[in-house]
């Protein structure tokens, strides 16, 4: 079977524009799963990254009621308004000379 140039790139233009849109369902998806009340929902593994702490700094700010959390189906989330709120709260200002 011999196709053109013209008609295969056609085709592959289609196909990556039907890609692009499958991408794009699957990020509306994951905010979607991720997401209580239209809120972002972070796991530990997000919290890790972002404040760039230790498992265990992140358990002591859970342990002492630092920072609220959600347990779903025995994992544990943060909702992303709740980690700004303890950001801002744990920043210290500088303290004038």
């Amino acid at each position: 079977m011999n196709i053109d140039r013209m008609e295969f790139l056609a085709w592959m233009e289609r196909l990556m524009d039907r890609l692009d849109i499958l991408g794009d369902h699957i990020e509306d998806f994951q905010k979607k799963r991720n997401s209580i009340d239209g809120e972002e929902l972070l796991d530990n593994q997000d919290l890790l990254q972002m404040l760039k702490i230790s498992n265990r700094s992140l358990q002591r700010y859970r342990s002492n009621g630092k920072l609220p959390y959600y347990t779903i189906s025995g994992k544990l989330y943060y909702k992303l308004s709740d980690v700004h709120q303890f950001i801002r709260e744990s920043f210290n200002p500088p303290t004038p000379k």
